[in-house]
């Protein structure tokens, strides 16, 4: 059922009733997908993508789309480019810039709020998104951690690529991030708006980490695989 190319207005329940009548999973439904009273159905086109994480099963559609639409609990990279008292203005792609509280940060209090500057970049997610209001960023978890999530270190990179490329760069079956992990020593930080930061020590291997994950948009599977093997052949010395 899933990698079935669908389009707006598409049904899609029967397909999911069909695939888990024999399982007892939790379905959720993802970006480009709409629950009506008793139906699902596609607001855009693309590939019907899932994904099964311990007792839920996830459904999205997955389309070439230039600009991002913000959906709860996703992970982003933004800029800060406005500054008050309480809050910050963050470009994460949007149509409208979203608003960063300086009190959603692990053990921030009016006291002890984090020094934010314009032209940071921040690693949030997203709490509410809305048509009809404001977009709100949290640098916490559920449970108040900040488990990655926050202000990034100078002497990054962020690249802009397309949304797929991201979420296909979390997907479970690929392995780019980690065989480049193998071969040299870096940092990066995914996210799900089409948004990649970077930073390792040399400009060098800087810029041929970026050169690969450009190349990820036209390559399909045994494109990957060549990949891996590009890179694995090319570095036998580990880099450090």
């Amino acid at each position: 059922m899933t990698d079935t190319i669908v389009f707006p207005g598409f049904s899609i329940k029967s397909l999911i009733d069909e695939e888990n009548e024999a399982k007892d999973k939790k379905i959720v439904i993802g970006p480009g997908l709409k629950r009506q009273i008793n139906d699902v159905r596609a607001i855009k086109c693309g590939i019907l993508r899932s994904r099964t994480s311990n007792n839920l099963i996830v459904y999205w559609i997955d389309s070439h789309q230039k600009r991002y639409v913000a959906v709860r609990g996703e992970r982003v990279i933004g800029v800060v480019v406005g500054k008050g008292a309480m809050s910050v203005n963050v470009d994460i792609g949007t149509s409208e810039l979203a608003s960063l509280s300086l009190l959603a940060f692990e053990s921030a209090t009016k006291r002890n709020r984090p020094n934010i500057q314009l032209g940071d970049l921040v690693y949030a997610r997203i709490l509410s998104a809305n048509k009809d209001m404001k977009t709100e960023l949290i640098c916490v978890t559920s449970q108040m951690k900040k488990d990655g999530l926050g202000v990034l270190p100078q002497g990054g990179f962020m690249i802009s690529v397309p949304l797929r490329v991201c979420r296909r760069l979390l997907s479970p079956g690929c392995k780019l991030i980690e065989i480049l992990g193998s071969k040299f020593k870096y940092e990066i930080t995914v996210g799900l708006n089409g948004r990649i930061w970077i930073r390792s020590p040399s400009i060098t291997e800087t810029i041929y980490i970026v050169n690969t994950f450009l190349s990820v948009e036209d390559k399909d599977e045994q494109g990957m695989l060549d990949l891996y093997k590009q890179i694995t052949d090319k570095f036998q010395v580990i880099v450090r």
